[in-house]
């Protein structure tokens, strides 16, 4: 009796509540190539709806379950995930309350997704007249015969559009199990493979110029052609055509003469960068070289490890760095370095070009989608053996993995506040657990997490107390901004910044200016009634961006223009509070002539734009340039030797527990990139609270101070490090339903934590409160955060909660989802 084979599949379709591999029969035909990592199409539920999944394992079965459909088509000539990167999948899955497929879709680049489309035609044997026969008196079937005889098929999507509201489903289900309807479903993939035609040399190269040669003068572009050819043996037929002046016709004439032949061959649309020598060798100081020999020699052990490396702004990180991966690539192992944003990708990428050429591919969501899915492709096939890249290329199928290294680690980007909502650094740990890799944590202001596993061993720790030029760090002055007001300076520049902008600018230095607010003005309010505009989807006030004379809202992109008098009273409005629009227009007006650019998110939208700007900042020497936090680190400039920070206050005094921590961050990180080159830097902090401990550690660039102070505060709280956050989400259109959820679900968790094992953890369970932003695109959301202990059970509890939630009916219309430590 012959064996069946069935697979394992995760799907798109299911959701958390059902998340589970489904067991599917792999047809004879698909049993010779279909591998686990490959992703297919099924059927799906009742409707045997079409949806994509991935093969987790595939196994051979004696007696396989009358009711297991098969799988309908394979989508993958290759697996896309290997077996390292499933394993992943399902780890995250347990992590951060996802299903398997998401995961899994979260580590492939967007130019490998597929888009199904279900096309319905008529089955074979059926004819126009028995279809509206089999239809009868029934509107909906006839008119879906209507529309499918009308052009031979018809597109799911456009029977919806014609039914409007009305549900065609059960009917269409019906017409295909009388068999007088068949749904064919396709699959096409957002980009598709690159290739190039290169011509290859057929003959010997003396027997070919022997040919050519007699008919040089009668037929110069063949002896062109050939010339070069014999000399590279073979280019890709757009460069000789280039070259040579030739065309495709000489070219065909040439294969037709069995001189060459004409290939298509792979090619990989690359990131542009700008050519550079190659660099000479890495120097190190006493006190980096004994950071670099400690860091080496864990990773030769070739054991999973991980190492925090704290040292100053401009203590030179980054050629340890470089020295790392020289060591690892010696070693024939492959390395991922992190960065925290994009705009520090060019300058990184520049550097390391430098060092290792074409062994460096480029990941991060500005690409452009081919540019991104051949740089993923050259790192799985091994042709890159360096990746740089953002948060998302902690999943770069690198092969033989030695080193990750995580740039300005305790920055908030690298947790994501998508599904999956993962952080970079956990999954980089697992990763290095995996591999036997070793994990370098590099910051001047560690996140407080890091730090206490350093101090308690859990990590190795480096510290460099120097910069690496000798250079002293830059002098910090702080402007109480109270003192501005009293002598009616209302604007966002005080008379001391002011002054060091005006010496800056005589001497012909470079200035960068830090507010981390983008827009003109945060909101506007009526001078006589107090009115605010809010945005009618969202519960927070309106923007105004002075560029385009509207008021945008930053959390649902709602746009209207500025009402000319308050709707309420008919009233003036005011502009309150400053964002980066604002600074620019203030310091345009201050010194007329002077060109100032500006680096936020509404500037930087644009692929690649963030490299021509920093490109202009540094080669034409532009005096200022004012940016939110992605001038904030990462950048190195010579000639920058003034730093101002607009509000310091403006991150401090917000409803979160990390606010002091990236406060303390963000300006020791804005401050240290003046005087990195040979002229002494200095800084200027504008603040409304000059005696606040925060400021003043960060103005000192005391780290360690802020630290004590701030472990303290975190053991009080019961905050990370010594607790997680487990925070549940109720979202849905009706107020008191979202809220009646979450009283449900904070009964049932007080229930279960009274119960064993959970009373000895010292939980502590808040809410339900409002999130910091109760209504996002006319979704009300109220929350649950459970301090406690994060382990294995505790998070299967967590699980549990949402499913039971989920398949909950009296929650209709709410959902519910999980995050554990979320950054909003």
């Amino acid at each position: 009796m012959e064996q069946s084979v069935a697979a394992r599949v995760a799907l798109s379709a299911a959701t958390y509540a059902i998340d589970k591999p489904y067991t599917y029969l792999v047809p004879s035909e698909l049993r010779e190539t279909l591998s686990p990592g490959m992703r297919v199409i099924v059927p799906f539920g009742a409707g045997n709806r079409r949806t994509e999944g991935i093969v987790l394992s595939i196994d051979e079965i004696t007696a396989p379950d009358p009711k297991c459909k098969p799988i309908l088509t394979q989508l993958d000539e290759e697996p896309v995930l290997d077996g390292e990167g499933l394993h992943l999948a399902i780890w995250m899955r347990e992590r951060y309350f996802c299903t398997v497929y998401d995961a899994a879709r979260a580590m492939l680049p967007a130019g490998l997704y597929f888009s199904l489309q279900d096309r319905y035609r008529l089955a074979p044997g059926i004819d126009r007249e028995a279809a509206y026969e089999a239809a009868g008196n029934s509107e909906y079937a006839r008119t879906i015969v209507g529309m499918v005889c009308a052009s031979g098929s018809a597109e799911l999507g456009q029977i919806r559009a014609v039914f409007g509201t009305r549900n065609p489903g059960p009917t269409l289900k019906q017409l295909v199990d009388r068999g007088i309807l068949v749904l064919e479903t396709s699959a096409s993939r957002g980009v598709g493979d690159k290739t190039e035609r290169v011509a290859v040399l057929a003959v010997p190269p003396e027997d070919a110029m022997a040919q050519v040669t007699p008919r040089r003068r009668s037929a110069p572009m063949r002896y062109a052609v050939m010339e070069l050819l014999c000399a590279i043996g073979e280019a890709s037929t757009k460069e000789l055509c280039y070259f040579t002046g030739a065309s495709m016709e000489t070219l065909k004439s040439l294969r037709k003469s069995g001189l060459i032949r004409l290939e298509e061959r792979e090619a990989f649309r690359r990131v542009s960068v700008e050519p550079c020598e190659p660099a000479g060798p890495v120097y190190l100081n006493e006190e980096q070289e004994t950071a670099f020999q400690g860091l080496d020699a864990l990773a030769r052990t070739g054991t999973a490890a991980a190492a925090l490396l704290y040292g100053v702004t401009g203590s030179g990180k980054t050629q340890i760095y470089i020295r790392l991966i020289q060591e690892s690539l010696k070693r024939g192992k492959s390395t991922l370095v992190l960065v925290p944003e994009i705009a520090l990708t060019p300058q990184l990428l520049h550097h390391f070009s430098a060092h290792f050429g074409d062994a460096v591919a480029v990941l991060h969501s500005s690409l452009r989608a081919g540019e991104r899915y051949d740089e993923w492709k050259r790192a799985k096939a091994g042709k890159a053996q360096v990746v740089i890249g953002t948060r998302s290329a902690v999943f770069a199928p690198l092969r033989n993995l030695g080193l990750i290294i995580l740039d300005e680690e305790q920055e908030g980007s690298y947790k994501s506040e998508q599904v999956p909502k993962y952080h970079a650094r956990d999954v980089a740990k697992y990763r290095c657990a995996q591999t036997g890799a070793l994990l370098v944590l590099g910051s001047a202001t560690p996140s407080i997490e890091s730090m206490y596993q350093a101090k308690q061993g859990v990590y190795h720790l480096f510290t460099l107390r120097r910069r690496y030029n000798e250079r002293a760090l830059p002098q910090v002055q702080i402007a109480d901004l109270r003192e501005e007001l009293k002598a009616g300076n209302g604007g966002s520049i005080g008379h001391a910044l002011r002054s060091a902008l005006e010496e800056n600018l005589r001497r012909g230095e470079q200035s960068i200016l830090f507010l981390n607010r983008r827009g003109a003005s945060r909101m506007l309010s009526c001078g006589e009634c107090g009115e605010a505009p809010t945005c009618p989807r969202c519960s927070v006030y309106l923007t105004y961006h002075s560029a385009n004379g509207r008021l945008m809202c930053h959390c649902c992109g709602h746009s209207e223009r500025v009402p000319d008098v308050c709707p309420n009273c008919g009233g003036t409005f005011h502009f309150i509070g400053t964002g980066t629009q604002r600074v620019q227009e203030e310091l345009e007006e201050m010194f007329p002539g002077v060109e100032v650019l500006r680096m936020d998110t509404d500037t930087i939208s644009a692929v690649h734009s963030h490299e021509k700007l920093l490109a202009r900042f540094e080669q034409e020497r532009v005096p200022i340039l004012v940016g939110t936090q992605m001038v904030a680190k990462g950048l190195d400039f010579e000639n920058v030797t003034l730093v101002g920070v607009v509000a310091a206050d403006l991150s401090l005094y917000v409803d979160d527990y990390r606010a002091a921590e990236r406060t303390f961050s963000l300006i020791t990180q804005v401050v240290g990139r003046a005087g990195r080159g040979e002229k002494t830097g200095r800084a200027l902090i504008q603040t409304y609270t000059p005696e606040n401990d925060v400021i003043i550690f960060a103005a000192a660039q005391n780290y360690d101070a802020f630290y004590e102070q701030e472990i303290g505060l975190r053991e009080l709280r019961g905050c990370p490090p010594f607790r997680d956050l487990f925070v549940l989400t109720a979202s849905g259109t009706t107020e008191s339903a979202v809220l009646q959820t979450c009283m449900r679900l904070r009964r049932s968790l007080e229930e279960w934590l009274r119960q064993p094992p959970y009373e000895g953890y010292r939980s502590q369970l808040l809410g339900p409160a409002p999130a910091a932003i109760a209504k996002v695109n006319n979704r009300y959301r109220y929350r649950l955060t459970l301090s406690t202990r994060n382990d294995k059970r505790m998070r299967a509890l967590v699980a549990h909660l949402l499913c039971c939630a989920q398949k909950d009916k009296e929650n209709r219309g709410v959902s519910v989802y999980a995050d554990v430590n979320p950054l909003d």
